[in-house]
């Protein structure tokens, strides 16, 4: 297992972590992701350690915090070797201040996160939303105080804009408080939107990418291909109105192109998808999930190995779409020669 500094931070985690969204099943859309259960969990996490993966990622509202409790069980006397991320903001409960990041809230929040995790300290507390309600200084304010409590290791961010991340960094420069290191984000061969902005943002403030979905909502497993209807046990069926949607041509192009990589290196699709993600700048580490040991063992097959520079100009080339204003102008560098291209 590959490690690697999250951010700026001087701290380390590995390349894959596991994603916590299937542990509980609550609710329409975890349960779809999965159910499961302490022991299984218990299970899943052995073989994570055994490959060197130390970094485990919840949030309160999976499955109504019985993610973060069936983490937290299951990690049980081992803490020392394990990296806990959660987030927090999403709404948790009827009470009108039961969901953003007001100081109460925060602090709330994070108190019971802390309990149901059964540890003294999370390691990466990631905000899970923006919310524009409470001002930056405020929200800042608290998270550095979490910090300074000891209840907190470090900071980050999902599912923010650039100038949201941006006014947040300065507000920590400006005051001395502890800055963002971290930046949860959708990305995947099928959702490249990371690449527009908030990759070049991660490179100048320092944040590390820890990927979220990068098999694109389950549409880069293998078991999508062109002329064949969606496979009657996909999660998409349930899920997709959740997920960003993705152009069905430009799909059935990727997987073409993954289908000829993987006859070439002997890898699964996951495998390769997932090896793509872990050559792209800015990313510290890619979240994988599993329902079961041997879904577990064969993304973990994603490491250890390199796509080489013909492989990877052939996915980058595939899965490529032109940039949103204002980046589309100047993405290929013709117009401006003092801006590189963009990846």
């Amino acid at each position: 297992m590959e490690y690697r500094f999250l951010g700026q931070s001087g701290f380390k985690v590995s390349s894959l972590g596991l994603g916590a969204g299937t542990f509980g099943g609550k609710g329409p859309l975890f349960s779809a992701w999965g159910n499961t259960d302490v022991k299984e969990a218990a299970r899943l996490i052995d073989i994570c350690l055994d490959a060197g993966v130390n970094l485990f990622d919840t949030a309160d509202v999976y499955s109504d915090g019985a993610s973060e409790s069936i983490l937290g069980a299951a990690i049980k006397g081992r803490r020392d070797r394990v990296v806990l991320s959660t987030k927090l903001t999403l709404r948790m409960g009827d009470e009108p201040n039961d969901v953003g990041a007001s100081r109460h809230h925060l602090l709330k929040a994070t108190d019971q996160a802390l309990k149901r995790l059964d540890t003294d300290h999370i390691d990466i507390l990631q905000l899970h939303h923006f919310d524009a309600m409470t001002p930056v200084e405020s929200v800042m304010a608290t998270l550095d105080e979490l910090v300074r409590a000891g209840k907190v290791r470090y900071l980050g961010v999902s599912n923010f804009s650039g100038w949201q991340i941006m006014k947040s960094q300065a507000v920590a420069e400006r005051y001395g408080y502890s800055r963002f290191v971290a930046n949860q984000a959708y990305y995947s061969l099928v959702g490249r939107d990371y690449e527009w902005e908030l990759m070049p943002l991660g490179q100048d403030q320092g944040l590390g990418a820890i990927v979220w979905s990068p098999l694109g909502w389950g549409r880069l497993t293998g078991k999508i291909r062109r002329g064949h209807p969606l496979p009657g046990h996909s999660r998409l069926h349930e899920t997709a109105g959740f997920a960003p949607p993705v152009d069905n041509e430009r799909l059935y192009r990727i997987v073409d192109a993954l289908d000829g990589i993987a006859e070439e290196t002997g890898r699964s699709i996951p495998q390769i998808a997932l090896n793509w993600l872990l050559g792209r700048p800015t990313v510290s580490s890619v979240l994988i999930g599993a329902r079961n040991e041997t879904q577990l063992r064969g993304n973990l097959g994603a490491t250890g190995w390199q796509l080489d520079e013909e492989q990877t100009r052939r996915l980058d080339e595939a899965s490529r779409v032109t940039p949103p204003y204002p980046y589309y102008p100047y993405w290929n560098g013709q117009f401006a020669e003092r801006t590189p291209p963009l990846v």
